[in-house]
């Protein structure tokens, strides 16, 4: 390559790619810029060579894009949970419906379906339901703070710089959430700074507090607070939590997580209910859902109620099916189908997830669903019933191998994929691609400001 680390070279940004960076090219060299907008003229410091490519950050635009607007988030520069606040939210549905076509194109090797316009999102900003916050002894300095002669480097609550694993920027309330969270978070961070118990660092794995975690419901307006702490200690969480309550009704839920282990997880290996019942309510589409700290929502409850009616639209059921739910988590899909099926079958590994599925088809008077708790390859090797709709909702990796050779193995009429990853959606469609063809997929934003989005496919069985 003609260029090297620490380079400045100025740069007409062409397009954007999923992962969210800019694309440009300097003597036919590939260059990913971080922070860059389509039709913007930048200057850019480059940070990593690679072989096929490198990669630069923004230091100064030159020439805006007419699709760049300035960011209302004070850390949107450095905190990576958001970073497309700087593009006009007509232009984000526009990149991301290209994003779909494109990684179903080159991945997938699909390209004869119907691909739908992206479902906008009514509102782009506080739209979160639940919020994940880490402490850290090692406090990322904004630039208007690092010639300046601080005593609290020591202490951060707040999201994380990408590229680092245990630098917090502490910030005093995120854009993405409703502002009575932001109240909480403030109220979090003066409580355990004047503690005088330490907050927990990812390199020592020294310090009590580690996570805090809140949950909203839309329809509720209810807040349940989950404290993550190293160890488990009465009298600090205890006081917080009595504070938090008395200071603000709307929480509903308290519980403090308590994780030993050295992994970054705000997940414990145990956890004690400190207020409430441990579980919060919330509603889609006339159903209402109790979920338990650490179960799996859609983390957009409007646009969760188009989700699960986009893929009621895709299932097309008559009545007398029978419906396979793999990753089914709390049962929101198997509860939202369970009217027009015969039978509803959800999977999923998690206990605790599957202990509010069955609550949830108490609390909405469904009897037709039952579920199966194991790792979806193993339970999937092991089902005898030959579904007339299978739905897939996996995680950002998409599907173990095994699970789709399991799927091939019942080979249902039709299959529903959801994913939150396009990419890893079109790798498993490829796998599929013998079986079965890709009819249409409908993307949908439930993540604006993000380079994130949802989408569904539906699939039919070639005969």
């Amino acid at each position: 390559m003609d260029i090297k680390k620490g380079d400045t070279v100025e740069l007409n940004v062409e397009r954007v790619v999923y992962g969210g960076r800019g694309l440009a090219h300097l003597n036919r060299i590939v260059i990913f810029v971080d922070k860059a907008v389509p039709g913007d003229r930048v200057i850019a410091r480059v940070v990593r060579i690679k072989k096929d490519f490198a990669e630069a950050r923004v230091m100064e635009v030159i020439e805006a894009s007419p699709h760049r607007i300035v960011a209302p988030c004070p850390y949107s520069s450095y905190c990576g949970g958001c970073s497309w606040q700087l593009i006009k939210y007509e232009k984000q549905l526009e990149y991301k419906h290209g994003f779909v076509q494109e990684l179903l194109n080159h991945i997938g090797n699909v390209r004869d379906f119907k691909l739908h316009r992206v479902l906008p999102a009514p509102q782009i900003f506080e739209y979160r339901n639940k919020m994940e916050f880490s402490f850290s002894d090692r406090r990322w300095l904004l630039p208007e703070e690092r010639n300046e002669r601080r005593d609290n480097n020591r202490f951060a609550l707040g999201l994380h710089v990408p590229g680092t694993f245990d630098k917090i920027i502490d910030i005093e309330g995120c854009l993405l959430q409703k502002e009575k969270g932001n109240e909480i978070l403030r109220e979090v961070k003066r409580y355990a700074k004047g503690s005088g118990i330490p907050v927990y660092g990812l390199r020592s794995h020294q310090g009590f507090w580690r996570y805090l975690m809140l949950r909203h419901s839309h329809c509720f307006d209810e807040w349940m607070v989950n404290i993550v702490t190293s160890d488990e200690k009465d009298q600090p969480v205890h006081a917080l939590a009595s504070l938090l309550k008395d200071q603000f009704r709307e929480v509903t839920s308290i519980a403090n997580n308590i994780n030993t282990r050295k992994g970054g997880t705000a997940v414990g290996e145990w956890e004690r209910i400190l207020v409430g019942e441990g579980n919060i309510r919330d509603r889609i589409g006339g159903l209402t859902f109790e979920i338990s700290v650490n179960s799996f929502f859609q983390t957009n409850t409007p646009m969760a109620e188009r989700l699960y009616e986009s893929v009621r639209d895709f299932a097309s059921l008559e009545g007398k099916e029978t419906v396979l739910d793999l990753y089914c988590g709390i049962g929101t899909v198997s509860i939202f189908l369970a009217s027009q099926a015969t039978r509803v079958i959800g999977v999923d590994i998690s206990k605790g997830a599957l202990a509010d599925a069955n609550r949830n088809c108490e609390l909405n008077g469904i009897d037709n669903c039952e579920f199966l708790c194991g790792d979806v390859r193993m339970v999937l090797s092991q089902v005898n019933v030959k579904p007339e709709l299978l739905v897939t909702d996996p995680p950002r990796t998409g599907m173990h191998k095994k699970v789709v050779e399991g799927i091939l193995r019942l080979l249902p009429e039709r299959i529903v994929y959801i994913s939150c990853n396009p990419a890893t959606m079109a790798r498993d469609i490829a796998l599929l691609k013998d079986w079965y063809r890709v009819e249409e997929v409908q993307p949908i934003d439930l993540f604006p400001n993000s380079y994130h989005v949802e989408s569904i496919a539906r699939l039919g069985r070639i005969s």
